[in-house]
């Protein structure tokens, strides 16, 4: 918000600012110099009855207490201010009070807060806090006014704002006539109307038009990000018929691009970003978002449409996943991901820059300065922030699967062939359960297994886990573990031989979930188990290759023929250790909300075998499965010699059968449920088929991308409050949704307003400030600056519009045209007014420095994105495929060495290498390098304007980045191939490519010896050549037969090219 500064006389005195702060705030406040006004004289009260009289007279409110209130109370609590939310310029609203609920309680004083804060002794704060208290007899009319019940005229009206509501932006929108001026030859359309009656009234005129070669380049920057190709510049230059402009707009218009180049600009008011923010700033999935705005724009998606569907796409009837996913407008709140935070309190924040956001990009209005008191200078109060903070205030938010039609169609057969085999299966069991008595009855007869447990005697890993041996002969994995690892464990026992293996997956308290897994759930995959006698006793370390598979011939391998678990997921089962597959494996279910236990796998041999005498085993377990991070956390293996068919059924499910059926919980009843019916020799097949199909269903959803939403909450409704003095924790009154009253009010609704309501009125056609707010923003981006100047804030302390007449015939045009963006967009381009020079003589300078008037063009330094732009698609890099992932071009090393947690940056190959800037993965806390040094915004808040600097790291950039030499390379490869052998064409061809036309004289005659000056260098220092060359990478477009001196050469002139100030303008 900003604050106008204030001249004020030294005869100025400070006054009561804020007279019941104590009622609802925090009791300490700071008085400003810039607000002083001068002390207002108490009104006059008639004077009391006489104590005497028996029948205390009515008090009049209107004539008695009215005039007390206004002189005491409502420089800070009318209208024009409400300090704490409190409003008492109508009974009504002195009753109803402020954050802390209502203040008046009619019929009893001792209750009313208003009462209590003009007392000197009272438990609440004195107020006022300055300037003359109220005296004993007028405190004891307001006392009896209360205790008569507080009487007051129903239809007292609130006073105005003073002149808030009548400022401009608040008036409706009024369709102005088009004016008639006298250079009518110079009016193409309404825009250099209104333009010329300024500019005449100021004695100006418009500037004449660019040329030909500038306004193509002017036009193609604006509506693709593109430089135009030398066709499309030559189909121009030759084009003379009369709508030869129209057409050229109309087909720019219609480019796949147009929705890239707009798309960016929307992505910066809707903070778009590929991270969570804060210091952790971990990974998220929302570029579906981004092309959604990409292809609503290029479909030219009516602009209210547009905005309903990225604030209420979830509640429209029968919403579609497109609908859906437009709802990511508002999932681009930061997500803190931090330990030991609030969650609540970062859930709240994200309401509020919701509310922010939506104020600023569709009002224009700096409503967040209401968050913690009423606005200062705009009618929003800090009630009326809440209240729209209640609309809000209902949202989950879920992220949703976004499969292609491929993908669809690959899930519904995967679940058609799961279900075919659920079913037969389900019959299978029912009838298999019949004998699961009998079977209890058979294991509880068995003998019981001796296991030996194995004390580790040495460890060792292939990729680098840290083994640690446990006093109770466990295993734990350190922290420090690597995505996929193979565990080498050598063991001891004392046992002459062996029939069978244990191994126990225990929990621990330090592992995610308790585990016993180190992934994120607590789960672990487990891809293969092998074991081998070790005669020599040799140290795993020094007897593995880098797979982890047997090198050292001492070892000798011991076949394993079957493996049993207590329990498995479905798709992960035990058997799947011991086959030669590295992406399947046993795992175990885990459960949101319910800890995990321990686990056991038993692995049977054909036969007994034989301990060496050295005592030892060896026993490998792979974790290679294709997610990261699913490794054991804590093990321990023993060995037995007990009978193979004593050892089916492990220790966990003995000790299950051996509690009576009815003190079993639910959850044993499904073990044992479980380990039964895989004794089902038949139903194998059509279990492992089931788990066949369930994998496949696993990994296809981990192809499909998935992207954040809004959904509003079906049950539990949050109930929302004024936070006192912004703070989440004080609670003050309830509030329902509503929005600021100087506003046209939301249509009647039987319910609390939703965002669908909330939408719709935001496009409404009463609403003066949404599409004003548009349009104006949209001038911005054709002029450099908005008709408004302050495009954020169309307030009170806003700019007033310089030419508010075509500001609001553009709105009202907005509207009639279906709020058709490309419309809008023609509209203004087809003008003169858009295609002049943008040339400024002495006169014009002197007059309107700042082109407030419009008398030029101006002259616009390109966005961060679109310099990459640029320069891909003049070095002939560029792929031109619109949507998809984010990717890595290639930048420095180091970036994330600094930053909290480290950062992916898998740098891109391919054509991924060379996508436009838009669709480089932006991590908040430490964004592509490019991207800062040319003001691209942070993506924290909403940005309506990019800040624009100049600073000599931004040319050492153009000149040396990595990926800017490759584009030189590039560039150089045209030249060399699409020119001619002479210099100067070479030189020329490279004109049109980057700056789109030809060069001057003199600027050949500095360049041609540039390049002859190159050469002769590189000729003679052919090492430096081969250096620049291989500096540039795997992009020379050139015959292998190109010598490198002369391509060095060519690189270096091209580097020149792309660092000329015109280059990254757009003029």
């Amino acid at each position: 918000m900003r604050r106008k500064s204030i001249r004020r006389s030294s005869t100025l005195t400070a006054v009561v600012l804020l007279p019941v702060l104590a009622l609802y705030g925090s009791g300490g406040f700071t008085v400003s110099a810039e607000l002083e006004t001068p002390a207002k004289p108490a009104a006059s009260v008639p004077a009391e009855k006489p104590a005497g009289d028996s029948k205390p007279q009515p008090v009049d409110y209107l004539k008695q207490i009215r005039p007390l209130l206004a002189a005491h109370c409502d420089s800070c609590h009318s209208a024009a201010q409400q300090e704490s939310g409190y409003r008492l310029d109508t009974a009504e609203l002195a009753i109803r009070g402020g954050d802390r609920g209502p203040a008046i309680v009619p019929g009893d004083p001792e209750k009313s807060l208003l009462y209590l804060a003009l007392l000197k002794d009272g438990d609440v704060s004195q107020m006022p806090a300055e300037g003359r208290k109220l005296n004993e007899t007028e405190i004891a009319l307001i006392r009896r006014w209360i205790e008569q019940g507080a009487p007051h005229p129903q239809d007292e009206v609130a006073q105005a704002a003073g002149s808030t509501s009548k400022h401009w932006s608040f008036q409706p929108i009024r369709r102005p006539a088009v004016p008639v001026v006298r250079q009518q030859d110079r009016v193409r359309n309404a825009v250099d109307a209104f333009i010329l009656r300024r500019l005449e009234q100021e004695q100006l005129e418009l500037s004449a038009a660019a040329p030909r070669e500038t306004l193509i380049r002017r036009l193609s920057l604006d509506l693709r990000g593109l430089p135009p190709s030398p066709a499309e510049i030559d189909q121009f230059l030759q084009d003379d018929s009369p709508d030869a402009w129209d057409q050229l707009v109309d087909r720019m218009l219609d480019s796949p691009h147009f929705g890239e180049r707009w798309g960016r600009h929307w992505l910066d008011v809707a903070r778009y970003a590929d991270s969570n923010g804060f210091t952790i700033d971990g990974p998220r999935s929302i570029w579906k978002y981004r092309d959604w705005v990409i292809n609503a724009l290029n479909r030219d998606l009516p602009f209210d449409q547009f905005v309903i569907e990225q604030l209420a796409g979830d509640q429209l009837p029968d919403a579609t996943t497109e609908q859906l996913i437009a709802t990511g407008f508002h999932r681009n709140t930061l997500i803190n991901q931090e330990g030991g935070t609030d969650q609540e309190q970062f859930r709240v924040e994200a309401v509020v820059d919701r509310v922010n956001t939506t104020g600023s990009v569709f009002l224009g209005l700096t409503v967040g300065c209401a968050q913690c008191h009423a606005h200062k200078y705009d009618p929003i109060s800090q009630r009326e922030f809440y209240e729209l903070f209640a609309i809000f205030n209902n949202c989950d938010e879920p992220n949703i699967q976004v499969p292609t039609a491929e993908q669809a169609a690959r899930q519904k057969s995967l679940k058609e062939q799961i279900a075919a085999v659920e079913g037969p299966l389900k019959a299978r069991d029912a009838e298999y359960a019949k004998g699961m008595a009998e079977w209890e009855q058979r294991i509880a007869a068995l003998p019981a297994v001796a296991w030996k447990t194995c004390g580790p005697a040495e460890l060792a890993t292939v990729d680098g886990s840290v083994l640690a041996k446990q006093d109770d002969h466990s295993i734990f994995v350190d922290f420090t573990t690597p995505p996929r690892d193979t565990f080498l464990v050598t063991v001891e026992t004392k046992l002459k031989q062996f029939s069978a293996i244990r191994l126990e997956a225990l929990t621990h308290p330090s592992l995610p979930k308790n585990g016993p897994g180190r992934a994120g759930n607590g789960n672990f995959v487990l891809t293969g188990f092998e074991a081998f006698l070790a005669p020599q006793g040799a140290p795993a370390e020094e007897k593995t290759k880098e797979d982890g598979q047997q090198q050292d011939s001492s070892l000798q391998p011991v076949k394993l023929v079957e493996a049993i678990a207590d329990h498995s997921q479905e798709g992960w089962p035990i058997a799947h250790t011991l086959d030669d597959d590295p992406q399947s494996g046993w795992g175990i279910n885990v459960k949101s909300g319910s800890l995990n236990v321990d686990r056991e796998a038993v692995f049977l041999l054909a036969e007994p075998v034989a301990v060496p005498e050295s005592g030892r085993l060896q026993f490998r377990l792979h974790h290679r499965h294709v997610d990261a991070g699913y490794l054991l956390g804590r093990f321990r293996l023993s060995v037995t010699d007990a009978p193979v068919e004593s050892l089916r059924t492990p220790d966990s499910i003995r000790q299950l059968i051996a509690i009576p059926a009815d003190k079993r919980d639910a959850k044993q009843k499904e073990s044992l449920k479980t380990a039964f019916h895989e004794t089902d020799a038949e139903r194998k097949p059509l279990a492992e088929k089931l788990g066949q199909l369930r994998k496949q269903e696993q990994a296809l959803v981990r192809e499909i991308p998935t992207t954040m939403t809004l959904k509003e909450r079906a049950s539990n409704p949050r109930e929302s409050y004024i936070h006192i003095r912004g703070d989440f924790l004080r609670k003050g009154a309830t509030v329902t949704g509503g929005v600021p009253a100087v506003l046209p009010p939301l249509p009647e609704s039987k319910s609390s307003p939703s965002r669908l309501e909330l939408a719709r009125w935001l496009v409404a056609p009463e609403n003066p400030l949404t599409s004003r707010v548009t349009v104006n923003r949209f001038w911005q981006r054709l002029f450099g600056r908005g008709l408004v100047r302050t495009e954020d804030d169309f307030g009170i302390q806003g700019a007033p519009p310089t030419h508010p007449e075509l500001l609001d015939w553009l709105a009202d045009d907005f509207q009639r045209q279906n709020w058709s963006v490309k419309q809008l967009l023609r509209t203004i381009l087809t003008s003169n007014t858009y295609r002049q020079s943008s040339d400024a003589n002495e006169m014009l300078l002197q007059r309107d420095p700042d082109n407030r008037l419009l008398a030029r063009q101006s002259r616009l330094r390109l966005e961060a994105e679109i310099l990459r732009d640029v320069a891909l698609a003049s070095s002939g890099l560029l792929s031109p495929q619109v949507g998809g992932p984010g990717v890595y071009p290639p930048q420095p090393e180091g970036i994330y060495v600094l930053t909290q947690v480290r950062k992916a940056w898998p740098e891109s190959k391919g054509q991924d290498r060379y996508r436009r800037g838009m669709y480089t993965y932006f991590w908040r806390s430490s964004p592509y390098p490019l991207l800062p040094t040319f003001d691209a915004p942070e993506a924290n808040t909403t940005c309506t304007r990019r800040s624009r600097s100049n600073t000599p790291l931004q040319a050492l950039t153009l000149a040396n980045d990595r990926a800017f030499v490759e584009f030189a390379a590039g560039l150089a490869g045209r030249l060399l191939d699409e020119g001619s052998s002479n210099d100067a064409d070479r030189l020329a061809h490279g004109f049109r490519l980057c700056l789109a036309r030809p060069p001057a004289e003199q600027e050949l005659d500095l360049l041609v010896p540039f390049v002859e000056k190159q050469r002769s260098w590189f000729q003679e220092h052919p090492e430096d050549a081969k250096k620049l060359v291989a500096a540039a990478g795997a992009v020379q477009q050139t015959s292998d037969d190109i010598p490198s001196a002369e391509l060095a050469a060519w690189i270096a002139t091209a580097r020149v090219l792309l660092n000329l100030d015109e280059f990254i303008t757009r003029n």
